[in-house]
């Protein structure tokens, strides 16, 4: 948070012990002479969310040369002096600025200030609707056709590739042929429609060791295209304990965002199923297989390997999926 007087200051002290109380990390500064310019960029990549205690004027001219997208900007707020008005000024859906405007104008007793049409309407916003199921959008330039839609009081047609629990919002019908919301892990489908991309597919790895980054991304880059799957659906890469710390898949996880869990060699030989064994992997590692049988073994009960073990370059890959059903209520 960016105060800038000591009114603002005091209402930023409260906001902050109201985080800090339900476990969020927050802070306030008082903006320094010529500093808001530096605090923004400071702030901007790295925060969920930038609050300023001040006018929407000077929140606006500060955020300007690092609006971005509404898939990777944080929530920006602007809340008056007075705690009057809290304003969400962007990312309201994908980042959460409506919902935590909302939040705080409770706890403020303040006046939520949401301009997002869906919102404002009281329909459904699919992005908000996807993210609250943990679903990624893949084409986020889609989000206003079928906004627009709904404004229209239409109702949207849906697929999905798992099976699914609960009653959908009424705004939303699902079918098996005709779609214009496809909730799916893989890269095909109708061009047309939105693709929310559910997180049910796990990565095994193995490789030589000092195997590097690059190797490895080149790799999964080749995996993910025979799979047909698209990558905001691997939820996590997975390996023998004897990789916890091989540096080259430190950094390929970390540059792609994938949490990284290893196994002993006793639990990946548990793994019932049928996977490609090789004596000479045994012998090095005490299983017959890393990649297929991690990638099963991360994917949870009922997981089953989706694309069996690729190699080349010293570097094994597979893919499994879970056993993953959508809660739609």
């Amino acid at each position: 948070m960016l105060a800038f007087g000591a009114r603002g200051m005091a209402l930023g002290e409260r906001i902050a012990a109201y985080f800090l109380q339900n476990g969020t990390g927050a802070g306030v500064t008082r903006c320094p002479e010529g500093g808001l310019s530096d605090w923004t960029e400071a702030h901007f990549s790295g925060g969920d969310a930038l609050i300023f205690v001040g006018s929407c004027g000077i929140a606006v001219r500060a955020i300007a040369p690092y609006v971005r997208s509404k898939t990777s900007d944080p929530a920006v707020i602007v809340i008056d002096e007075t705690g009057t008005y809290v304003i969400s000024l962007l990312s309201g859906h994908l980042g959460g600025a409506n919902r935590l405007a909302a939040e705080l104008a409770g706890y403020l007793g303040a006046i939520p200030v949401i301009t997002t049409a869906t919102d404002a309407a009281g329909v459904l916003a699919i992005d908000v609707w996807a993210q609250e199921r943990g679903l990624s959008v893949a084409n986020p330039e889609r989000i206003k056709w079928i906004a627009a839609r709904l404004l229209a009081g239409e109702t949207i047609r849906a697929k999905s590739v798992f099976p699914m629990t609960g009653r959908p919002p009424k705004e939303m019908e699902f079918h098996d042929d005709v779609y214009d919301v496809l909730i799916t892990y893989r890269t095909r489908g109708r061009a047309e429609a939105l693709r929310l991309i559910a997180p049910a597919v796990t990565l095994g790895i193995g490789c030589k060791k000092g195997t590097d980054a690059g190797t490895l991304t080149r790799a999964y880059a080749l995996m993910l295209k025979k799979a047909g799957c698209h990558p905001l659906a691997v939820r996590e890469a997975c390996s023998i304990d004897l990789k916890a710390n091989e540096p080259g898949i430190l950094e390929f996880c970390q540059s792609h965002g994938l949490p990284y869990r290893t196994f002993s060699a006793e639990e990946l030989r548990r793994v019932p199923g049928k996977f490609s064994g090789s004596a000479f992997v045994e012998s090095v590692t005490g299983v017959d297989n890393v990649c297929e049988r991690s990638a099963v073994l991360g994917s949870g009960p009922d997981g089953r390997l989706l694309l069996g073990k690729d190699a080349g370059a010293g570097v094994t890959m597979a893919l499994a999926i879970a056993s993953y059903t959508l809660r739609l209520d």
